[in-house]
């Protein structure tokens, strides 16, 4: 998905010939994972249909303060649309809307809804070719500029009138491409490389058998997410997963031993800027792997184990403006034995749970983490989503790297 996934978007519709082209852009935000509520003018309904947009949006169009059918209906609070919107975008922008924007006329939903927001307001002007070149309307532009409002520019093109110029509202597959680069590049994580690593490790037995564990890697993958959300370059080196990411902008690296996943990380180490690595790795594997299946026999099998690489304690030996997050999942000592390792691997911060939590742990949905920092403080947090955990992480990370 795009930097839009999860987004609430607010998209106020004019009365321009290119409300028809809304339909579009409706399901675009909405296959990029937004949330859509559409606003529009009375006169937009002459263009295009409240039920197409409602049914694209899966959501209910309003177009004015009150059910008129309904004398019992509650109306519709322009501070609360305002309010519930991380974007704001008007399209098509009519020259009469955005006059109206710039001077505060507020005769309507869509311009109540306008002059109470507080998140970015975004509008892509379409009118004919004299009315975009009207001294008016460009100084609207600039009044508009002056509040904060960001133009999608129009095109050149044939216009309703039949007259070929500037005028033209631009695409839906534009204004997508337009918002996404717009928030893309204020993204605190923008420009910033980010290695994680997810799930188990499976150690050959034999073709059949393996030593693993319990881990899902809902929670490498969670914070993934998070961090292609906020701008990051992510590398994933996940292990065996069934969990879905939700953002389409992570690099996976499917690995299946300690080993593989050992040298996909540190194929990336070197150019990272953050390294994570909740992944639980094997400690240990079999000396010997049977390239045929072993058959069950009277008596116990033994088996000689051998250590596994240390990955995480490898990239603290070579580390040098990194900043290295491991994880302990511990079942006694915890606070110890989670700081002896921040110590003995050289971590700028370990991030502990306990399977004696309950919600935390393998598989579940929800984790409870203890964060110890480098200079051994410790920060106890609740039972929460790993989505949050992984916000919570990346956040402290941010706090760090940008200190």
């Amino acid at each position: 998905m795009s930097v839009l996934s999860g987004k609430k978007i607010v998209l106020g519709v004019t009365a321009g010939i290119a409300a028809y082209k809304t339909t579009y852009l409706v399901r675009l935000f909405v296959k990029s994972g937004a949330e859509v509520k559409v606003v529009m003018t009375p006169s937009a309904k002459e263009f295009v249909t409240p039920l197409t947009l409602s049914t694209l949006s899966k959501n209910e169009v309003h177009s004015s303060f009150t059910n008129e059918e309904d004398d019992n209906a509650q109306w519709n609070n322009h501070v609360a649309l305002a309010l519930w919107a991380d974007l704001f975008v008007i399209a098509p922008a009519t020259a009469n809307t955005l006059s109206k924007m710039a001077h505060g006329t507020c005769d309507n939903l869509l311009l109540a809804v306008y002059l109470s927001a507080k998140c970015p307001v975004y509008y892509a002007p379409a009118m004919d070719l004299d009315m975009y070149q009207h001294p008016s309307t460009k100084a609207t532009f600039k009044t508009l500029a002056s509040f904060g409002n960001i133009q999608i520019p129009a095109t050149h093109g044939e216009l309703a009138s039949g007259l070929v110029g500037q005028g033209r509202m631009a695409e839906p597959e534009d204004i997508l491409a337009f918002l996404e680069a717009e928030i893309g590049k204020n993204l605190p994580l923008k420009g910033k490389k980010i290695v994680i690593t997810a799930g188990p490790t499976y150690e050959a037995i034999d073709p059949v058998r393996f030593i693993g564990n319990h881990s899902s890697g809902k929670m490498g993958y969670a914070i993934a997410d998070e961090a292609a959300n906020l701008g990051a370059e992510v590398i994933l080196v996940s292990g065996p997963s069934h969990v879905v990411l939700k953002n389409s902008f992570v690099n996976t690296i499917s690995v299946l031993s300690a080993k593989e996943m050992y040298v996909a990380v540190h194929e990336h180490f070197n150019t990272c800027d953050v390294a994570i690595l909740s992944a639980a790795v094997a400690d240990y594997r079999s000396k010997t792997v049977a390239s045929e299946k072993i058959k069950k026999k009277e008596g116990a099998l033994i088996l000689q184990l051998e250590k596994t690489d240390d990955i995480l304690a490898s990239l603290g030996k070579i580390k040098t403006n990194q900043f290295l997050v491991g994880f302990a999942l511990e079942t006694q000592n915890e606070l110890e034995n989670a700081k002896s390792k921040l110590e003995k691997k050289n971590l700028d911060l370990i991030v502990l749970n306990s399977l004696k939590d309950k919600g935390a742990g393998f598989k579940g949905d929800t984790n409870k983490v203890t964060f110890i920092t480098k200079d051994n403080k410790v920060v106890p947090f609740s039972v929460k989503p790993k989505t949050e955990v992984a916000k919570d992480i990346l956040q402290y990370i941010l706090q760090q790297i940008h200190a």
